[in-house]
Parts: C-alpha cells; structure tokens; sequence
C-alpha cells in the first residue's frame, strides 16, 4: 500500500491524519473538501508504532509539504499531530485535533460503557463477541473482525449520520494492537500530556458533544498545558463531524476559517 494520497495542486501546506490506529482512507472526504482551496496530502500510516509512524509522517511531509504544514488529526491521528509537533515544532504552522481521544487516562474509562449503552442489545452482543474474536490468539482473519468493531463503535460514535460507504482502505489489526498499546501507555504514564510543553505553534480543537470521547477530557488539560489553545465545541456532532447531518457545514466552515484565516 502507497503512503501518501494527494489532493488539489501543490503547494501542499495541509495534512489529514487519520485515526485508528489503522484506519487508513477515512479522511479522504475531509481532504476532498478542502482541495479547492489549496494542496491536501493524506499520508497513510503504514508502521506498527508510534515513533515508526512519527518518522514515516517526517518522511512524507518533508518529502512532499511545503514546510511547515498544518496537521489536521483526527481521533488517534490527533495523537499523532500532537506528539509530532512535539518533537519537530519547525516542521508544524498549527495543529488542528477533530475528535481527539482524551489527554488523561481518568477521562477514558467510561468510553466503551457509553458506546455499549448507546447500541441495541443485538449489537452489543455482537461487540462482545468481536472482542473475544480479537483477544483470542488462534483466531484467524482479525482484520475482518476489526473492521467490524470498527463499524459497530461507529454507530454509537454518531449522533444523526448521513449514510455513505466508509473509505477505510483497510484495517490491519496488527498495526491497531501494536500502537495503541504504546499509546495507550504514554497516556497512562502522563508522558502523552507533558509532550504538549514542547509544542510552539497555535492549536485548535474541535470535537462534538455526542462524542464518546469526552471533551472536558482534551479542553481541561491541553487548556492548562498548551499556550496557545483554543477549543470548539460542535453541537449535535459524533465522533465523526463530517458525516453529521445537521454538523457537517459548519465543521467544514470552521476547518476552513481555521486553515485560510490570516
């Protein structure tokens, strides 16, 4: 699989990350929208951790952004934005999270218990047999079962959702398993939050107030970490805004006034 998907004309100063771990294609919507205004890269996380994924995205952006680049990170990407303009703040003009997970390991402990409470009893039967599937390791085919877990959270994630096709290219459960572990750890330990010290330029949040992942757990400690922060939060939004009926424009609204604002 190539890394890298490009939209619009160079000079390319915009990058959409993509969250996951392993949910590579989801952002192209948002990439596709915001092409009419400029050059759009969607690099495609290809390594199974954190820092590979740090230096794959180095790679790419150096390779083909006119530096530095705004990151759009969205859910696990916006980990990834943030630990990248962490450690090469040169390289990012301004960091945008849509959707992020939270910063502190007490504000995502009742993540999955609000995703099950919000799907049919049939669904979460389902959700936990996905997860034995997952977590047993003779079973075989676990891509196919992450996608379905995928798609199960995704409906609980939404609000009021237009249909459409997901565009995740594919779903490597490897690189899910593998990451999120280091992930999850450097939350868990504060390192995750202390890396904000380090970040220079300007950062925006945007997430919705139907997310599962809460917000208070992104606006109450980037606030008292970053020195540049803003955050916004959507009404009647999902996880995902740009699939929200009634959220949609205005996330693309705000995206864009956020990305050409002078």
């Amino acid at each position: 699989m190539k890394n890298l998907r490009k939209y619009g004309k160079a000079p390319y100063r915009v990058a959409v990350i993509h969250g996951g771990p392993g949910a590579c294609g989801e952002m192209a919507p948002v990439a596709r929208e915001l092409a009419s205004g400029g050059g759009i890269l969607e690099p495609l996380q290809t390594a199974a951790s954190p820092k590979r994924q740090i230096e794959e995205l180095k790679t790419v952006l150096e390779e083909n952004g006119d530096l530095p680049v705004t990151l759009i990170g969205f859910s696990w990407g916006a980990w990834l934005s943030f630990i990248f303009a962490a450690k090469y703040p040169s390289l990012v003009k301004k960091l945008i999270l849509v959707g992020s997970g939270p910063y502190e390991e007490k504000y995502a402990t009742r993540i999955l218990q609000t995703r099950l409470n919000r799907l049919s009893e049939e669904d979460r039967t389902e959700v936990k047999s996905v997860i034995e599937i997952l977590n047993n390791p003779a079973a075989e085919d676990k891509n196919t079962a992450f996608a379905r877990f995928g798609a199960l959270l995704s409906k609980a994630d939404a609000y009021d959702p237009i249909i459409n096709e997901s565009e995740v290219i594919e779903c490597p459960y490897n690189i899910y398993q593998s990451v999120w572990k280091d992930a999850a750890e450097l939350r868990r330990s504060g390192e995750l939050l202390k890396l904000g010290k380090h970040i220079k330029c300007p950062v925006v949040a945007i997430h919705g107030d139907y997310d599962s992942h809460p917000a208070e757990g992104v606006q109450k400690p980037l606030s008292a970490t970053l020195k540049n922060f803003r955050f916004i939060l959507l009404k009647s939004c999902g996880h995902h805004p740009w699939i929200e009926r009634e959220t949609r424009g205005k996330f693309y609204e705000t995206l864009k006034e956020e990305l050409y604002k002078t």
